[in-house]
């Protein structure tokens, strides 16, 4: 067993890991963050993305003591401070761009790390940034006009199915 350290949604936490423990196990399991969910454990799903240092990362690809350090952000910590959703999260709700759930953290966390390098995205752009995240529920127009929203453009004059 190695303690891993990280800073886990701003806070610093730790925890014992094997050396074949997964990132999202890490997460669910010894810290008890469950929000980040365990899909395909092939990285085919996306639901088990997270952000690493910043950037967009399927936990189940990576080992836990190879982000020893490192800051790690979750679906849980896209929260604002009050509480309350944050922008993407939002209009996830607003745009009815989740279903059943499942796939709705890695997509947040896909959307999020979007935004991040592009603010404007076009739909097209969207699409292919999503990719690698798999809704079994066909809610893919809806997640899209929900990254539109959240970018600050107008929904309405875009291609988009309609609610």
């Amino acid at each position: 067993m190695t303690k891993v350290t990280l800073t886990v949604n701003g806070r610093s936490m730790s925890g014992e890991a094997e050396g074949r423990t997964l990132l999202v196990s890490f997460l669910r399991e010894e810290l008890g963050l469950t929000g980040t969910h365990v899909g395909c454990d092939t990285s085919q799903c996306g639901a088990c993305v997270v952000h690493v240092d910043g950037k967009a990362m399927k936990s189940c690809t990576v080992l836990a003591q190879d982000v020893n350090g490192a800051s790690v952000t979750t679906i849980e910590g896209m929260a604002n401070e009050d509480g309350s959703l944050g922008t993407v999260q939002q209009a996830f709700q607003d745009h009815h761009g989740l279903q059943c759930g499942f796939c709705t953290p890695g997509m947040v966390m896909s959307s999020a790390a979007l935004l991040a390098e592009n603010p404007k995205p076009s739909e097209a752009e969207i699409r292919h940034y999503l990719e690698g995240n798999i809704c079994r529920c066909t809610g893919y127009h809806n997640i899209v006009k929900a990254v539109l929203a959240a970018s600050g453009q107008d929904v309405s004059t875009l291609g988009v199915a309609a609610e």
